[in-house]
């Protein structure tokens, strides 16, 4: 029988990305708010602030929510309904180190976290804590709800499907969670700030798949009319603006842009159809890695930007401080934040809000002349039985191609960190979009993994090929 209150443990709520959001979501959903929030992070001092500050939350709402804290996981596990998986390991300082080293053989990563290297080496690094995490939930909690929200989320996703198949699991991104509703504004369905109702909700056929941070949009039809052509010409407005503020095109730095729009635009122009998160897309292209001879208008991609990003989190802890001590009043915390994608997911399930998302599962039939099993990004209807991916129709051929190959990539890496493999990781470098030479490849593998051998003990004993 279902308990009355549902118990969410969140395994790396130091993430200052999820873990404040989670707060705001558990303290604010009447469906979740007289629940239980279990905070997990192995950093004592980080996780007693979040859960002070939890318990702030909760006490200004006035909710009965009960906190819980430890940094070992197994002490919460017990009784869980849902578990988010939302750690890293030192993420901005490896990543750093996996594009700086990457760009030396060629590769230009302005992520580094999902294809290429970055992709490969984070999955490295995170997958054996992922596998962990999963035996002590089909030990202490085997009827919970795993959400993984770790990149490259596609990689641990299918990695969890596919060797832990009774785990009930499924994976998310942030990168769609609006998308719907960006596309209406720029259809000119929404005005700036504007929510859908119900009708025009409905009325809005969206379809957009492909793996995580390579998703293209196939259909945009508003009450039978098509409205990509009116999405286009939004567009062209903004990328000509974009282009006269002669910006990198980094996927995060102080700004907004990033050239984003220019290179969506371009995708759509060049191969017929619209990228969806085009700030991870660009990088899984080979398009914009500079290798060309004749001169473009859109320069190559700008590497991740470690430092802006270890900056963005030394600021955010400053902030959580002042809600802790009081110069900032606890009360702007509601205004600040809003519903945290992994918790807004449980929020639906546990009370059967009927809300559909955009979430990474099998195919099962969605996209038809895809596998069954390929590992998507698919909109979804969701309750506690888990996600069932809306029909989306054909891939076109071209864009589907590019996607099997992205899949076959992300697949080999799910078995080679499963395994321990690392021949097939190495494979999966070379069949991935972004490796252009065989000994490159062997180079950067080998570099990488000397570089970050302090956080791959699961490989450790290996000593490289040069």
């Amino acid at each position: 029988m279902k308990p009355q209150n549902p118990k969410v443990v969140v395994i790396g709520a130091g993430s200052l990305f999820f873990g404040r959001k989670a707060i705001w979501q558990m303290a604010h959903s009447p469906v979740l708010r007289d629940g239980t929030l279990a905070l997990v992070d192995k950093d004592s001092r980080r996780l007693e602030k979040l859960k002070a500050l939890a318990e702030k939350v909760a006490a200004h709402n006035g909710v009965k929510l009960k906190i819980e804290a430890a940094t070992d996981r197994r002490e919460v596990l017990p009784g869980a309904n849902f578990v988010i998986l939302s750690f890293a390991r030192d993420n901005a300082r490896y990543r750093g180190i996996d594009c700086e080293v990457s760009a030396k053989y060629g590769i230009r990563m302005c992520s580094g976290d999902t294809i290429g290297p970055g992709g490969v080496f984070r999955a490295m690094r995170e997958f054996p804590e992922i596998q962990g995490c999963a035996e002590d939930v089909l030990e202490l909690a085997p009827e919970a709800w795993v959400i993984n929200y770790i990149n490259p989320t596609a990689v641990h996703g299918m990695a969890l499907k596919r060797y832990f198949p009774e785990l009930k699991s499924f994976a998310i991104c942030d990168a769609q969670w609006t998308l719907r509703e960006r596309l209406a504004r720029a259809a000119g369905i929404l005005s700036e700030g504007e929510s859908p109702t119900p009708e025009q909700d409905e009325a809005w056929d969206v379809r957009a798949a492909g793996p995580n941070h390579f998703t293209f949009l196939l259909r945009a039809d508003y009450r039978g009319v098509d409205r990509i052509p009116d999405i286009i010409a939004s567009m062209r407005v903004d990328a000509h603006k974009d282009m006269l503020k002669k910006e990198d095109p980094k996927s995060y730095s102080g700004s907004k842009g990033f050239l984003n729009t220019p290179i969506q635009l371009k995708c759509y122009e060049e191969l017929g159809w619209l990228p969806t998160v085009t700030g991870h897309t660009k990088e899984y292209l080979r398009y914009w890695q500079g290798k060309g001879v004749t001169d473009e208008e859109i320069p190559p991609l700008s590497l991740f930007d470690a430092n802006a990003r270890l900056g963005w989190t030394d600021e955010v802890w400053r902030r959580v401080d002042a809600y802790l001590d009081g110069s900032v009043p606890i009360a702007d915390f509601s205004t600040e934040f809003g519903p945290d994608p992994a918790t807004d997911l449980v929020e639906t399930m546990w009370g059967n809000l009927k809300k559909r998302f955009f979430i990474n599962t099998w195919n099962r039939g969605a996209v038809e002349n895809m596998a069954d099993d390929a590992f998507l990004e698919l909109f979804c209807e969701l309750d506690m039985e888990g996600p069932r991916p809306l029909p989306v129709g054909r891939m076109p051929r071209g864009i589907r191609g590019l996607m099997e190959q992205v899949l076959d990539t992300h697949e080999l890496t799910a078995e080679g960190v499963f395994k321990r493999d690392l021949s097939l990781l190495r494979r999966a470098l070379l069949v991935d979009p972004l490796t252009h030479s065989i000994g490159d490849t062997h180079a950067v593998f080998d570099e990488l993994f000397r570089a970050e051998k302090d956080a791959l003990g699961a490989f450790q004993g290996y000593e490289g090929t040069a």
